[in-house]
Formats: structure tokens, C-alpha cells, sequence
């Protein structure tokens, strides 16, 4: 897994547009991520866009961390 958005999410969509995996879509009643997209922001950005974009502080977690060469790996096989 990846990120993921919690309940607590205001469903404002400034993390959507951020994304550089297109990984984050509208969702009934909260924004999600899919996980076989989502990279954590590794290939892309030093750290989650999203979580710095987020007004919501803790709404957007690591839910578990996933090691790095398998988000390098997929962001190399996203962006091939």
C-alpha cells in the first residue's frame, strides 16, 4: 500500500491536480489513492505532495511505507 487519505479529509481536491502519478481521484465521500499508481512521491518529489499540499493536518498518511525500490520501480514503469 501507499498513501491514504482518512476520514478527515474535507474533500477540498487540493491534492488531486499535485499528484505526478495521477494516483489521487474524487471518491463518495472522501478523495483516494490508488495504490498500484501512488510512488509516495519517490522518482517525482523529495517528499508526498500531497501530505504538503493537504490544509488537513494527519489526513493523509503512509499506510504502511512501502521499501523504495519498489516505488522507484514503479514510478519508472509509470512514467516509461
Amino acid at each position: 500500500m501507499a498513501m491514504k487519505i482518512q476520514d478527515t479529509c474535507i474533500n477540498c481536491g487540493s491534492c488531486e491536480p499535485d499528484c505526478p502519478n495521477q494516483a489521487i481521484t474524487a471518491g463518495d465521500p472522501t478523495f483516494l489513492v490508488d495504490t498500484a499508481r501512488c510512488t509516495e512521491c519517490v522518482g517525482a518529489f523529495d517528499a508526498p505532495k500531497c501530505i504538503e499540499i493537504c490544509p488537513i493536518e494527519g489526513c493523509i498518511v503512509t499506510e504502511p511505507a512501502e521499501p523504495r525500490e519498489l516505488l522507484e520501480a514503479r514510478y519508472a514503469q509509470l512514467h516509461a
